[in-house]
């Protein structure tokens, strides 16, 4: 046997609890019944925990004594005394009668279920309890059964989503209405954030979506008709990239070998293998979205908004086109947005992989070089970051109060690699005091650079190609790749005798977020959008009021970033997207002038290729037949259409149903980061084509972060699928998860210590419940949230507290309950207890109303755990037993009622952020005669403004701080089923009087034998462990006779050096030398919270020792 047992005859054997399942594995051939209540003891780990320390004795009897049942062959079996017989045949009573019970459920639903469906089952496996059933998509949940011993997640969110969306709960339609009839309660609309098609959620998508059907959801039970609007965006210029790679790495292919429009189809194919993914993920988080009106950002009908919008702002000329400066990817070959750009700091001198380079390219330096004053020996240093853009300079720039440089201004200086003279000029952007005050210009290639360029009238001399090779500007440069010739260039000064020095500069390197190419700026003609006059319309709307930032620190921002807004270019050059519906005219007429591409005066746009036509015969008054149109290869940039999206989806630019009754939208709730990619500029199409803002209100919440406060970053390995918080995941499933994106080798082993250091056991279980509120309550932090997924376990056991008590509660109600048709309660005005928890009830239902007002989810989700945790569970549920186990029939019912209107109130308050643990609780709980709502998300949101008993909630903040201290020394100094005597010495007389009131309800919260009250000038009672309540009174708990000082004593010396040496070990860790240097964040973060732990534990352990040391010397004493 694995435990080493030989034999079972022998008289008495001592077996280890740890030991004592094995054994049994050698019982089988004893009585069934006993052999099945010890297995199920030891399953359970119950009571076996005491066994550990005493042993257990299994005695036994020859086999001619045993009686019937016994096994062949005269082995011995196992006999317990009576007392213990008599409790296994209960229990053995008391599973057959539950075994029954399911039998006769199975043969219902086997005759109910349509043929070929199995059966309802409920398998329990290694750690999830899964629900396991066959029925038709749609149909309602059956929660008629029992209810499982423990909350599961997978059990509980099982069935119930497929119901609630069959059931049109969450269309605005719901109950008959149109969404043009009149509605007194009002309206709620609010627009998903579309996220991009071209992946997974991660959990900054997890936390919009948490808190946007909370709001949604709570706005849903007042009794509004309520629209939250889904939908993906086409995501341009990521798609693109994705569905690129895939064709290299599955077929060898570019875009170029497809061609335009098989690429294309390329991506459609994609899309639609691909793009249920994200809305699988939605689902299954519970967000009460109306897929009926979900959307795409290519469909048809918001392709021709996008069209309709261009046609209208170009006519009017808000839309222009320009030859400027863009943020350009030589790698995408195409203009990116801002938000497209990685700003990357770097303190000095660093080494970065770029792509197309198989050497790592130096940056974080500052070179210096001189140029040659024309005519003379003078020369002028200057100092840059990008020594090879020194190639399109054409002009050095001083200050023009820079005495230094007073005569040199207007001089001439000469280029080294070509024919070119620079002029010295005087410009006020000139920092004197950085470097040698003297800066060189290169208008074509650096965005200050431009302007000083326009400013002066300087030749913008472009020395960098589209694919980032070197122009003809300089004959022995021309053709390298720019990085390449930086070296070269470099080189060429030296050997010129130009080269002055080399230092350490910090710098921000900026980097494509896409192709992780080093970002060009670049001279490209691009179509453009005037946002001048937009950008003072939008400022005033948040001035006047009309338009609401929350929280309102953001609101300089706004200004801020308004008052300087730039015009945006709205081009990219890219396939995948909203095809710009402009179009370049030629002429077949060779004596007809010829445009030019660059500038906008030969192009046309149209809604369609006819519309363009006819307009360019307007304009150039030539026939059509004259005319040939080209239309641009470019499209959109995504964030064009996104901004449309307020009004888009509901079918502008007709005039429809949909968009007259959600036009404007009630909220707009997305995170800080996007606030002018996005929020700014639906606000500017929204006043522009609209003629108001498209919602009055705007919730930035905070970004996620992790645990250790560094950004989510795929090669961190700390980007989290919502899913696996969800179901739950192994280290080696997130390892694998990392093989499925496009990091590289070295990227993987990062991300793959980030996650051991973070999850070296995985990811436990924790379902979409815990997660959303987790979430919700992590709003408090301010802009940023360091999620721990740890936290989120916390409320998972929070759901398995909640589960527990409806499961006991339902079991005090009985079958025959029934509650009263209201929540009125009258009649029991000295039942103080009934009195307190209402007020406490009425309490969470004002905090939770105020939080959702002001858009202040911690302070609901602290209301929400607070009643259900630590007033409800800790204080009603325990005080009930001794009533609910009584005689007095009369004040049974009046508790039951009591308790069912907590717990049904309780679940309402926390539907909108738990919605699947509140309708399965919901579902189980008798109705109130009367009651007419289906399911809890279309019921009533518990309404403010109930009774409230404030001098009775003080008094029981005294009573609350009493058990609390009383079952501190129980923990700190007692077995768990003890129940000492205490002691109270009052400092305070009208304490005493309070506490005195509530003796009984003390000795049952505490689970202590007696509690006494004694004078301020009672000697303290010897033998006891003591702790204080402020200045009011003294706690006193007996431990002569319960516990052994000596034995815990050694017990707390030996954990005590057990614990100081871990935390020496990883101390020292930390003190190695180069330890801050070598080792990763990640790792030091562990360490330090390994550390942290166990100094806690240590300083636990001590305050213990002194205490029973304190006693021992009193009892000897």
């Amino acid at each position: 046997m694995p435990c080493g047992c030989t034999a079972i005859a022998r008289p008495c054997i001592i077996l280890p609890f740890k030991y004592f399942y094995c054994c049994l594995s050698s019982l089988k051939s004893i009585r069934p019944p006993v052999y099945s209540s010890l297995l199920q003891l030891a399953a359970k780990g119950r009571t076996l925990a005491r066994s550990y320390q005493s042993g257990v004795k299994l005695y036994s009897t020859m086999a001619e004594n045993n009686g019937p049942g016994a096994p062949p062959g005269g082995e011995p079996a196992l006999e317990l005394t009576e007392k213990q017989l008599k409790k296994a045949a209960k229990k053995d009573a008391k599973k057959a009668k539950f075994d029954k019970k399911i039998e006769a459920q199975k043969k219902g639903q086997q005759q109910a279920t349509p043929p070929g469906d199995k059966s309802d089952k409920i398998k329990k496996t290694k750690d999830v309890l899964r629900y396991e059933i066959l029925i038709p998509k749609g149909d309602k949940k059956d929660v008629s059964g029992p209810m499982p011993s423990g909350y599961s997640p997978n059990y509980v969110e099982a069935v119930w989503y497929d119901w609630w969306e069959k059931e049109g709960f969450f269309k605005p339609e719901y109950g008959g209405r149109k969404v043009t009839d009149p509605c007194p309660e009002g309206k709620f609309i609010i627009c998903l954030p579309p996220p991009n098609v071209t992946g997974n959620l991660h959990l900054g998508h997890a936390l919009t979506n948490a808190i946007e059907d909370a709001i949604t959801r709570w706005h849903r039970m007042n009794g509004k008709m309520v629209l939250w609007n889904p939908g993906t965006d086409h995501a341009g210029i990521a798609t693109q990239v994705v569905v690129e790679k895939k064709l290299k790495r599955e077929q060898g292919k570019s875009r170029y070998d497809l061609g335009r429009e098989g690429f294309i189809e390329e991506v459609w194919k994609w899309k639609n293998e691909k793009g249920d993914n994200i809305y699988n993920q939605v689902k299954r988080m519970g967000c009460s979205v109306d897929w009926d009106r979900a959307f795409f950002t290519m469909d048809n009908q918001l392709s021709r908004a996008v069209k309709e919008c261009f046609v209208l702002l170009h006519d009017e000329g808000t839309i222009y086109r320009s030859n400027r400066l863009v943020n350009w990817s030589c790698t995408l070959k195409s203009a990116i947005s801002d938000i497209e750009v990685d700003k990357h700091e770097l303190s000095g001198r660093t080494f970065l992989s770029v792509p197309n380079y198989d050497n790592k390219i130096e940056f974080g330096v500052l070179v210096s070089f001189a140029y040659k004053v024309e005519g003379s020996d003078a020369e002028i240093v200057v100092a840059t970051t990008r020594v090879e853009t020194m190639l399109g300079d054409t002009a050095i720039a001083v200050h023009p109060q820079d005495q230094r440089y007073k005569d040199l201004v207007g001089r001439l200086c000469l280029h080294p690699f070509c024919d070119r003279k620079l002029p010295i000029i005087a410009d006020e952007m000139v920092d004197m005091s950085f470097g040698t005050g003297a800066v060189k210009i290169t208008p074509a290639h650096d965005h200050n650079d431009y302007e000083c360029g326009k400013r002066h009238n300087l030749p913008f001399i472009e020395m960098i190609n589209d694919e980032g090779y070197i122009t003809d500007v300089a004959q022995e440069f021309k053709g390298m790749k720019r990085f390449d010739a930086r070296k070269s260039v470099l080189a060429a000064l030296k050997g010129r005798g130009l080269y002055r020095e080399t230092k350490d500069h910090p710098m921000t390197v900026p980097i494509c977020s896409r192709s992780k190419d080093i970002v060009e700026p670049l001279i490209k003609p691009q179509w453009w959008l005037n946002c001048t006059e937009m950008a003072q319309n939008a400022v005033q709307a948040v001035k006047d009021g009309s338009l609401k930032l929350i929280p309102n620190i953001h609101d300089k921002t706004w200004f801020n970033w308004l008052d300087n807004s730039r015009d945006w270019c709205i081009s990219r050059q890219l396939w995948w997207g909203h095809r710009i519906p402009a179009y370049f005219v030629t002429f077949n007429d060779p004596s007809l002038p010829e445009g030019n591409e660059s500038d906008g005066q030969y192009w046309v746009s149209g809604r369609s290729q006819d519309e363009a036509l006819q307009k360019a015969a307007e304009k150039f008054k030539v026939p059509k037949e004259q005319i040939v149109l080209k239309q641009d290869e470019d499209v959109l940039d995504t964030w064009f259409s996104s901004g449309l999206l307020p009004f888009s989806i509901f079918g502008w630019p007709d005039k429809t149903d949909d968009l007259s009754s959600f036009y404007p939208n009630s909220l707009l709730e997305t995170g800080h980061d996007i606030l002018f990619f996005w929020v700014a500029r639906m606000v500017f199409f929204g006043q522009k084509l609209m003629g108001r803002v498209p919602f009055p209100e705007v919730y930035l919440h905070a970004m996620v972060r992790d645990a250790h406060g560094r950004k989510m970053s795929k090669s961190l390995g700390n980007v989290i699928d919502p899913l696996d918080v969800m179901r739950g995941i192994s280290l080696e499933g997130l390892h694998e998860r990392l093989l499925t994106g496009n990091l590289d080798p070295k990227e993987v082993e990062r991300a793959k210590a980030g996650q051991k250091a973070d999850y070296p056991n995985g990811i436990p279980e924790c379902g979409a419940d815990a997660m959303r509120f987790a979430l919700c309550a992590y709003t408090a932090q301010g802009r940023d949230i360091n999620l721990d997924v740890k936290r989120v376990v916390g409320y998972r056991h929070f759901c398995n507290k909640i589960w527990n008590a409806l499961k006991f509660s339902l079991n005090i109600f009985g079958t025959d309950f029934t509650p009263n048709a209201t929540s009125e309660f009258t009649g029991f005005s000295t039942d103080v207890m009934e009195r307190w928890i209402l007020s406490r009830l009425s309490s969470a239902v004002d905090d939770c109303d105020n939080g959702f007002t002001g858009y202040n989810f911690p302070d609901v989700t602290t209301a929400i755990y607070n009643f259900w945790l630590y007033e409800l569970c800790d204080v009603y549920l325990e005080y009930l037993k001794p009533i609910v186990y009584g005689s007095d029939e009369g004040r049974k019912l009046m508790c039951r009622n009591v308790l069912y209107t907590c717990l049904e109130t309780g679940l309402r308050l926390l539907s909108p952020f738990m919605p699947f643990l509140t309708e399965e609780l919901w579902q189980r709980l008798p109705r109130r005669p009367g009651e007419t709502a289906v399911s809890i998300c279309v019921n009533s949101y518990p309404k403010k403004g109930g009774v409230r008993e404030e001098a009775i909630e003080e008094e029981m903040k005294l009573v609350q701080e009493t058990v609390t201290a009383i079952r501190r020394l129980k923990q700190d100094y007692l077995p768990p089923k003890a129940r000492p005597e205490v002691s109270l010495i009052m400092k305070d007389e009208s304490a005493g009087k309070i506490l005195n009131s509530y003796l009984e309800t003390m000795i049952t919260l505490s689970q202590i034998n007696s509690l006494v009250l004694l004078a301020p000038d009672t000697p303290p009672p010897r033998g006891c462990a003591f702790t204080t309540i402020g200045n009011q009174c003294l706690v006193y708990m007996q431990l002569k006779g319960l516990v052994d000082a000596q034995k815990e004593i050694n017990r707390l010396e030996e954990t005590l050096a057990k614990k100081s040496g871990q935390r020496d070990k990883f101390v020292k860790t930390t003190e190695v030398d180069g330890y801050t240097e070598k080792v990763s964040i990640e790792f030091r973060n562990a360490n330090q919270e390994k550390i942290d732990g166990l100094t806690a534990e240590i300083a636990d352990l001590t305050r213990a020792l002194e205490g029973f040391r304190a006693f021992q010397k009193e009892t000897e004493s």
